[in-house]
């Protein structure tokens, strides 16, 4: 791999500290949450984060089996945020009647998230970053949402670019320009930096904090820092068994219909792929400079730091062009790791998680009540090293039908997405259950796919037409019976045992 610019791979050294956890703290614990933008997990982005892994996953615990419900940003976030199944909070998609912020407003979600929970249990909150898809919306572009105390989050301009955006800062709009200063990321990072130093310090009045840090790479089209445009050059997205697909006569319709993709499309995939990977230094970086800052400020041993991504991102798998949407294991296995007191260094958690269970769990660390019936778990006993014997068996997957007309111009600040104006056709609403063992998917269309997980992890195999019509009946039930589920019931539902597949 090539060098790393910037911050000293020794300091990593003196960041980590020793490997034995801290204590459990009797205060209540601070909270630094970084959430990326369409960042993989099965193309290996985080190979190319040295400071991300040796920060928080060698001194904390990976979630080797974590999911996000549906591959897409707003419902992902809108998740996050809830501690609800996206048929619960119903912001179904990116953009307005039934999605983007403006749907998240409308139902009155701010009013009953994750902010205001720690909020009003005695938390200085911040929100830097990217918030909800179409933000500001309708609201002034001065607008904060109840239940954070400190906010910095674009209103205007390319904030998916990198530079020449325009944030809401605390009730007041700051335009930022193309100077090398003017990164996004780093914009951000050096935020984040300084809301950590002011709640550690004497203005902090004491109280615990709560970080809420979303970049905005490695979205598309995933611009780096100029000071990394040089690395890693010829890199190309890996060849996967299911990279451009050769039979794919046992998938849906619409993935027979595709052609192989061509010359041009893959020189292309291979350009975001790595632009992507350039993408993450700054956040690597940035990784590093809040451990450090949480260490000099003597926060460090009693600071949560959760690192994820909203979804997952496919690049050429089963002849898909770059994009998210499906239920394959490339748009819906994410990263997800968490280093803080208590939790064992270098640990492995291999029970299934998903982001669902985000609020829930920093709400009981946090000693704070959620005010919505929240359908998640708190995964804290998996931070003490226990797995429940009533913990879930299974991950409900599920989409929702796209709106006929692709998103107005500029409305989410967002670059267009070619796939959002073929989503309705491309991408039908589905219903799923991803075990431990297998995944299955049940399409609006009628179509199903079934997958072994253990003998094909690239999902080439549809076992659909050899499993049986009784066991498809059976997890067709399933998964529609979670689909419909709230609170608690979701739960329940989730720890029935499954039916094996059959061989």
């Amino acid at each position: 791999m090539k060098r790393l610019p910037l911050v000293p791979l020794l300091l990593l050294g003196f960041l980590t500290g020793g490997a034995a956890p801290a204590p459990v703290p009797t205060a209540k614990p601070n909270f630094v949450v970084i959430l990326t933008d369409d960042q993989d997990l099965t193309l290996g982005s985080l190979d190319y984060m040295p400071r991300t892994r040796e920060l928080i996953a060698q001194q904390g615990m990976t979630f080797s089996n974590y999911f996000v419900p549906l591959s897409l940003c707003c419902p992902s976030r809108a998740t996050i945020l809830t501690g609800l199944y996206p048929h619960n909070h119903k912001v179904y998609t990116n953009f307005p009647p039934d999605g983007g912020y403006e749907r998240f407003d409308e139902l009155r979600h701010e009013r009953a998230s994750l902010a205001t929970a720690l909020h009003a249990a005695g938390y200085r909150t911040a929100l830097i970053g990217k918030y909800l898809n179409g933000y500001p919306g309708t609201e002034k572009s001065t607008y904060v949402p109840p239940g954070w105390d400190e906010w910095a989050s674009p209103v205007a301009g390319s904030a998916y670019a990198a530079y020449r955006f325009t944030l809401n800062e605390n009730g007041k709009t700051v335009k930022y320009g193309s100077r090398p200063e003017d990164y996004m990321t780093d914009v951000l990072a050096g935020k984040a930096t300084a809301f950590v130093r002011g709640a550690a310090g004497p203005a902090g009045n004491g109280k615990p904090f709560f970080l809420y840090l979303a970049t905005y790479a490695p979205h598309k089209p995933a611009t780096p820092a100029k000071r990394h445009a040089g690395l890693f050059p010829g890199l190309k997205a890996p060849r996967t068994p299911s990279f451009n697909e050769a039979d794919v006569s046992d998938k849906p319709a619409r993935i027979r219909a595709l052609p192989k993709l061509d010359a041009g499309q893959i020189a292309a995939i291979d350009t975001i792929y790595r632009k992507q990977r350039l993408s993450l230094q700054a956040v690597d970086e940035m990784v590093a400079a809040l451990v450090r800052t949480l260490q000099e400020t003597g926060q460090l041993a009693n600071t949560y730091i959760v690192f994820t991504s909203d979804n997952g991102f496919h690049m050429g798998q089963h002849r898909l062009d770059q994009g998210k949407y499906t239920p394959y294991e490339t748009d819906v296995h994410v990263p997800l790791l968490i280093r803080g007191p208590g939790v064992p260094a270098g640990a492995t958690a291999s029970a299934l998680a998903a982001s669902v269970d985000l609020a829930p769990t920093l709400a009981e660390l946090a000693g704070a009540k959620l005010t919505v019936d929240f359908d998640g778990r708190s995964l804290v006993p998996l931070l003490r090293g226990q797995i429940p014997s009533d913990w879930r068996r299974m991950v409900l997957l599920e989409q929702f039908p796209f709106p006929p007309a692709p998103p107005r111009a500029g409305e989410a600040l967002e670059p267009p997405d070619p796939q959002d104006e073929k989503a309705a056709a491309d991408y039908p609403a589905h219903a799923g259950l991803r075990t431990a063992d297998f995944k299955f998917v049940a399409y609006a269309t009628g179509e199903r796919e079934v997958y072994d997980l253990r003998s094909d992890p690239d999902e080439l195999a549809n076992l659909c037409d050899r499993v049986g019509q009784a066991w498809l009946t059976r997890l067709s039930r399933m998964s529609k019976a979670l689909g419909q589920c709230a609170g608690a019931t979701c739960r329940q539902l989730e720890s029935r045992p499954v039916p094996a597949l059959p061989r």
